[in-house]
């Protein structure tokens, strides 16, 4: 027995004061699970599976598992899943969010703590990936991204159907009274029918690409369907890259890089992607110390043109992204503007897949031209001003672009609880041109920052026809959604951000042109106000909420936890 054997199941030997007998007893209780000696003295790759009863994206992992496995044995490795948290998007309360930072401390310890010489991520729904992908970035041992797919689309009275845009679009049309219960019924079981997340470009789909376009996931894989069988075909590959990436080593830190980082940066704006995926990708460059500046994702989106088709912002699902060519059309399409010499997991760079791919079929009506965008500049824009000092986000590709250029009238809801009491009320002082206004819903209010950005339209102005209204919030917005919605204002209204000084009646000024978001109040009024009404945050006293609480970033920051930030990257020893 070697005792300076440093792979297999001889990393990171619990500590008895006695290696040898460290070993003799893992590989003991190692026996006690069927392996022979053969196996395990085979290199290990370690399965972070995140399945879960609540989680419905994740629904297909235990066959994605079983392929991973197949991948790593006929490449001569010994497979090991183990289990991490899992955040089931709408199963969790107060919001997915807040438990993403604790599912990505799940994924770097137990990566670390456990003797894997490589690692595949298996997740799908919104903050799994990004919780595996910073979980990753942290513990830096080999890994490779595998999602688990977005799901294929039903049918409703011969149209299609796809979790969640068109949930979001029915459920307003029942809100204003163009169909009743019974059809309202109908179209929610006829939402989601497969597995798989999303089938548009929301948070999930979004990721999903993003990883890929880091260099974290094989080339071509972000946007296989659930149910395909090339998913299982994606998963085997995968597992067989990850004993490859023993023997061959590359880790996340030369993956994810400022130049890779801009890449993804550019294909979010070019799919029209989640807002969502901003503070995802912000957290995950900043486990390695690489900034996402607000400033850059301006310059960026004014020379990114939105390019893909698909619903929030455009007509199409993931099933026909797939089989139009997917996420390799749109990296040929953007090749002028990205880092080429951005290295993968593969150990390909990203120009050298694009020139492997580079006779692949492409369908331009669901991958446009870059010479042809479905929008000329890209899909998210970052807006400061006096109202959000740090900035904050808006989606203009899923905007009404009338609005762009209003000043308005505030009308103002002080937390998640006043918005659900008084959004309907028929007497509420509000019409189409106000603006309105949530507060107290960021990461440090107690609600976690959910996806409340998507205000509902009063239900008196949804009836006359109101179809998009601004609204502004320091919450976030799910990546399915769509209207002219600014989120993520930072400061946020519980760490004494102007959005929690704003009051009903005052003014408030949008300019998507010069990228700004006022509070059109005197200073010395807004002195007075936070003099009188100080911020108070509502405080956790145990546990995890705690924690949270003291330690979370701001959206700027990724909303990461402070303690949790990489430092800078430099030469590697």
């Amino acid at each position: 027995m070697d005792e300076q054997q440093e792979h297999g199941l001889a990393r990171g030997l619990t500590n008895y004061g006695d290696f040898g007998f460290a070993m003799y007893l893992r590989r003991s209780f190692a026996r006690s699970m069927g392996y022979s000696t053969g196996m395990l003295g085979r290199p290990v790759v370690g399965i972070a599976s995140s399945g879960s009863g609540f989680n419905n994206c994740h629904r297909g992992m235990p066959e994605l598992v079983e392929a991973v496995k197949r991948g790593v044995l006929a490449a001569g490795g010994l497979p090991i899943d183990f289990p991490t948290i899992s955040l089931g998007e709408v199963f969790l309360s107060p919001t997915s969010l807040m438990f993403r930072n604790l599912m990505s401390m799940d994924v770097e310890e137990m990566v670390r703590a456990q003797p894997m010489d490589s690692v595949v991520l298996i997740g799908g729904c919104d903050k799994t990936v990004p919780a595996q992908l910073m979980g990753a970035a942290a513990a830096d041992v080999p890994a490779v991204q595998l999602v688990t797919g977005p799901m294929m689309t039903g049918r409703h009275k011969g149209e299609k159907l796809g979790a969640c845009t068109d949930c979001r679009r029915f459920w307003a049309r029942y809100r204003a009274g163009d169909i009743a219960g019974p059809e309202i019924g109908q179209v929610e079981g006829r939402l989601a029918t497969t597995a798989g997340t999303c089938a548009v470009m929301g948070t999930a789909s979004t990721m999903a690409c993003i990883a890929e376009a880091l260099g974290m996931s094989l080339p071509g894989t972000a946007a296989i369907p659930a149910v395909h069988a090339d998913r299982l075909r994606a998963a085997e590959a995968s597992g067989a890259l990850a004993v490859r990436l023993i023997h061959q080593p590359i880790r996340p830190s030369q993956v994810i890089t400022p130049k890779s980082v801009e890449n993804a940066v550019r294909v979010l704006l070019a799919l029209g992607g989640s807002t969502n995926a901003i503070i995802h990708l912000t957290a995950i460059a900043g486990r390695l110390g690489i900034p996402v500046s607000l400033e850059k994702l301006n310059a960026w989106s004014d020379t990114t043109p939105v390019l893909v088709n698909l619903k929030p912002t455009g007509d199409h699902y993931m099933e026909d992204f797939y089989a139009a060519g997917g996420l390799s059309a749109v990296l040929r399409e953007l090749a002028p503007t990205l880092h080429l010499d951005a290295l993968t997991v593969t150990g390909e760079t990203l120009g050298e897949r694009l020139e492997a791919e580079r006779e692949a079929w492409v369908d331009h009506t669901v991958v446009k031209r870059a010479s042809d965008p479905v929008e000329p500049v890209g899909g998210l824009v970052a807006l400061f001003g006096s109202l959000a000092p740090r900035g904050a986000i808006l989606k203009r590709s899923a905007a009404d672009k009338a609005l762009f250029e209003k000043e308005g009238r505030a009308v103002v809801f002080t937390s998640l609880e006043d918005l659900s009491r008084r959004i309907d009320d028929p007497g509420l002082d509000v019409e189409a041109d106000d603006f309105l206004v949530l507060q107290n819903a960021g990461p440090t209010s107690g609600s976690g920052m959910p996806e409340a950005g998507y205000l509902p339209i009063p239900r008196k102005l949804a009836a006359r026809g109101v179809k998009d209204m601004v609204r502004i919030s320091d919450a976030r917005m799910s990546g399915t959604a769509y209207g002219t919605i600014v989120l993520h204002v930072a400061p946020e209204a519980a760490a004494g951000g102007p959005i929690g000084l704003i009051r009903d009646g005052d003014r408030i000024r949008l300019s998507v042109r010069d990228r700004r978001i006022d509070l059109l109040v005197p200073e010395t009024e807004l002195a007075q106000r936070r003099a009188e009404s100080p911020a108070a945050p509502p405080r956790a006293e145990r546990g995890y909420a705690r924690l949270y609480q003291q330690h979370v970033l701001q959206a700027d920051g990724g909303c990461d936890f402070d303690f949790l930030l990489g430092t800078p990257p430099g030469p590697r020893p």
